[in-house]
């Protein structure tokens, strides 16, 4: 489980799991097959699963274990900092149990400074979701933990915009850091993905994940909770590996029709092997790519 060898080691990396915690049985079930498809394809993984999702569209939205209900919650607003501890604290423990059992790496999000130091007692990598990539307390925190952080750029930032984070990072810790794209705001109620951040952001000396779940997500686009376009990961996946992403990022579940969170841009389990195993092959091209143009550079 050393986190430097598995973003290290030249192999594409996936970080994937489902969108929030929502049993223990669907976090088991996700992990161990992950992890299984990963080691026949040779492929560095890295489970993620977050316990709390606190940047949903609406209050009805499920955030994790002890979400509060959407029939009561009005009521019970004044229990919401012992509910949202609580959630934090089963979520971390089992994510723990994920890290011993299958010897895997795991992350999660992390929402403030607090945060940041309790989860990085248990994960091995810290993720910044896309809202807070800013949040300059929230950046250098993570980075003094030690852990490796994993920034989502935020869908209103430029590629170019993020050296100002990474200079954040580097101010208060050594990394490894990552950057994660995860499509830009297009007009209302939809993202796009424009690929030359990819290049652009590897540029700055960090390794570059491609979110492709998130990509074809329709904030907001259901009223109450965010719409997506599941048909369309698979194409901007593979698309992303061949722009030159030393890894991707997937929200996966066993039945995304019933999540309790994103399952319209969620990735079906089953169809996970095909997608990476494709995935891996033009990883080994574009590196194989790369390697020849540096040896001719070199004549």
């Amino acid at each position: 489980m050393d986190i430097e060898n598995i973003l290290n080691n030249g192999k594409l990396i996936i970080i994937a799991g489902p969108c929030v915690i929502e049993t223990r049985e669907i976090v088991m079930e996700t992990a161990r097959t992950l992890s299984e498809i990963c080691g026949r394809l040779g492929l560095s993984f890295i489970f993620k699963s977050s316990y709390d999702k606190a940047n949903r569209t609406s209050l009805k939205g499920y955030r994790g274990l002890g979400s509060l209900a959407a029939d009561d919650s009005a009521d019970r607003l004044s229990e919401f900092d012992d509910i949202r501890k609580d959630s934090m604290k089963k979520g971390l423990e089992l994510l723990d149990e994920v890290r011993k059992i299958f010897k895997l790496c795991v992350t999660t999000d992390v929402h403030s400074p607090e945060e940041a130091k309790e989860a990085a007692a248990v994960v091995d990598l810290l993720q910044i979701p896309a809202f807070l990539c800013r949040q300059t307390d929230l950046l250098t925190t993570a980075s003094r933990t030690g852990r490796a952080v994993n920034v989502k750029k935020g869908q209103f930032l430029a590629p170019w915009d993020v050296k100002n984070i990474l200079a954040k990072l580097n101010s208060a810790g050594s990394g490894p850091f990552l950057l994660t794209e995860r499509g830009t705001t297009f007009g209302y109620n939809n993202l796009v993905v424009d690929f030359r951040s990819i290049p652009i952001m590897s540029s700055f000396g960090c390794k570059v994940i491609f979110d492709a779940t998130h990509s074809v997500q329709l904030p907001g686009g259901s009223g109450d909770s965010s719409s997506g376009q599941r048909e369309f990961v698979p194409t901007l996946a593979l698309a992303g590996v061949a722009a030159g992403a030393s890894g991707l990022f997937l929200e996966i579940h066993p039945d995304p029709d019933k999540a309790l969170c994103d399952g319209p841009n969620m990735l079906e389990l089953k169809n996970a092997e095909t997608l990476l195993s494709t995935a891996a092959d033009i990883h080994r091209t574009v590196n194989g790519y790369k390697s020849s143009m540096f040896k001719s550079a070199l004549v």
